[in-house]
């Protein structure tokens, strides 16, 4: 047969815009383009055992190269496994290029086997959702996906490519996608009008998210933040906004309850919100959430993002980065004498409540010492003094974040990723994925026992692509975040506390996680008390090869109490 099919062209094309890795699971309708796979060996097929994975992994590369990535799903039950990964990757704006087929064009009206709607199906978690029909605007296809996918506000896209129009031979061009730059700078009078009435507040506040680590302005961000001594809020974020060890970056507002964030969200004169929206709780506020007087100025590249849900003064669609620097040089040259000292004494009064609270927490942490069941302090004391300063973590360690960060505090942008967007299972995929972008960096992946049952079979591909990333299970024997939100639900409604519902409970059977690690090819070691840390720890740095612990912390659960109930 004279000339490449379409299965050929493709690979082609997302090897010309750079992308040389393919996330997926295989299925019959995608076979003849992974039967072309072999012509290019520059494209690496990464194989995971379910689809979630391959959209997770997918999710972590991308946001570790923030680059377009592929994605490959199969028909219909491969989406439908994937939506919610899918779902997570689009809150979080991670630009993947799914991908995956139908049994052909000529097939769409048998209602056939796995036939469905995939256009339908994705349109909801996706920035673009389409089918090719012609073999005539394949690539032309994908380019205008790839560019969607890539261009601010970032999220995944979805073509179906049908089996027969991929056959089929085709001529069009291969070149490099055209990604449009959105280095969009501020009018000169907006940066001078947000200077001006920053510097007029007495309590400055500054909210930030992803858009601001998306830019590569968290230098500009400290700077703003140093000249007018406010307090900065992470804001539905998965990656460093901001060093964590900087005397004014105060954490995330949270994420799960409007009425805990509004104590932070009123405290303000002036509020400055920057690559973010306000505010995007699963129960967020439905009043003003801001101070009656209180002004708000809001930054985005994402326009849909501003005065979304709350009130905006003065809203500007333009670069974070460039807007934050060409405000720091506005506020330099307004500044009176008088503006600056007051901003230095704010400061250093938020900076010292930030290192009296940090004693604190590291001082009850003391009393975990020599301790059983242990505690998330324990471990992560020590795994701050042997980890490489340079090392990655994907942190979805949820109630057990705060002591893993107190003590491996995020600093260096591109080495520390969250959870985001409300799906379980991300911690260890993302990390495979963060680690195949960064093979020479030490990358760990934190999950619960809950979460990271979703993509336990993470591990196997971990091994088959010979990438050495580790995972830390905080075993507590529970979804302990339910088990926390639950006690908010009945205080809220006056009902008093009584036993944690059944399905919150996970203690039996017993997750023998290392067991697990082991039947999938990971070396994995179970710690279940203090004098077991450092060795365990040792063992896990000892070389570049996947390698687990499971770590068995205090956790609320009544396993003779979940017997009774459950087996029958």
């Amino acid at each position: 047969m004279a000339g490449k099919t379409g299965n050929q062209k493709i690979i082609e094309q997302f090897l010309a815009d750079g992308m040389d890795h393919m996330f997926g699971n295989p299925g019959t309708v995608e076979q003849g383009f992974l039967d072309a796979l072999a012509e290019y060996p520059e494209m690496k097929y990464i194989l995971t055992l379910q689809e979630t994975i391959a959209v997770m992994a997918g999710d972590g590369y991308a946001r570790a190269t923030q680059k377009p990535t592929l994605v490959q799903l199969h028909s219909s039950p491969g989406i439908g496994n994937a939506v919610g990964a899918i779902y997570q990757a689009k809150r979080g704006h991670a630009p993947l290029v799914v991908i995956g087929s139908d049994a052909g064009v000529k097939y769409l009206n048998m209602d056939a086997q796995m036939a469905n709607d995939l256009v339908g199906m994705m349109a909801p978690v996706t920035k673009f959702s389409t089918m090719v029909t012609s073999s005539k605007s394949v690539l032309r296809t994908l380019r205008r996906a790839i560019k969607i996918a890539a261009t601010p506000p970032m999220g995944p896209v979805y073509v179906c490519l049908p089996m027969d129009i991929l056959d089929e031979i085709n001529d069009e061009p291969v070149f490099p996608t055209s990604i449009p730059s959105t280095r969009v700078a501020p009018a000169d009078e907006l940066i001078i009008q947000t200077a001006e009435i920053m510097l007029a507040a007495k309590k400055p506040m500054i909210f930030v998210g992803d858009g601001v680590a998306y830019s590569g302005a968290t230098v500009e961000l400290a700077k703003v933040a140093e000249l007018l001594g406010a307090e900065v809020y992470g804001v539905e974020f998965g990656d460093l906004v901001m060093d964590n060890t900087h005397p004014l970056y105060q954490g995330s507002t949270g994420h799960m309850f409007g009425e805990f964030s509004l104590p932070i969200t009123q405290k303000g004169d002036v509020n400055l919100i920057v690559g973010t929206y306000m505010m995007p709780e699963v129960f967020p506020g439905l009043d003003d959430i801001y101070a009656p007087d209180a002004q708000v100025i809001h930054i985005d590249l994402n326009a849909y993002e501003i005065a979304k849900n709350h009130r905006v003064d003065l809203g500007i669609v333009s670069d974070p980065k460039l807007s934050l620097k060409e405000l720091a040089d506005a506020i330099e040259e307004l500044i009176t004498d008088e503006q600056r000292s007051a901003a230095a004494a704010r400061a250093k009064e938020i900076g010292d409540l930030k290192a009296e609270k940090l004693a604190k927490e590291k001082k009850a942490d003391l009393d975990q010492v020599g301790k059983s069941p242990l505690h998330m302090s324990q471990f992560a004391a020590v795994l701050s003094e042997k980890l490489p300063s340079d090392a990655i973590i994907f942190d979805e360690a949820l109630t057990n974040s705060p002591p893993v960060t107190r003590y491996i505090p995020p600093t260096i942008p591109g080495h520390y990723f969250a959870t985001r967007g409300g799906s379980l299972g991300v911690g260890f995929p993302g990390a495979i994925g963060a680690k195949m972008a960064n093979p020479d960096k030490t990358v760990i992946g934190f999950s619960g026992d809950g979460g990271s049952m979703y993509t336990i079979q993470a591990l196997w591909s971990a091994v088959r692509h010979n990438t050495g990333v580790k995972f830390v299970v905080c075993n507590n024997g529970s979804y302990k975040l339910l088990q926390l939100n639950i006690d908010v639900y009945w205080k809220e409604r006056e009902i008093q506390g009584h036993n944690q519902p059944l399905p919150f409970d996970l203690s039996y059977p017993v997750i023998r996680f290392d067991l697990l690690a082991k039947s999938l090819g990971v070396d994995a070691v179970r710690v279940e008390k203090e004098e077991d840390i450092p060795a365990a720890i040792d063992r896990m740095l000892a070389d570049d090869k996947p390698f687990l612990i499971d770590l068995v912390l205090e956790g609320n659960y009544k396993t003779d109490w979940v017997v009774t109930n459950c087996a029958q």
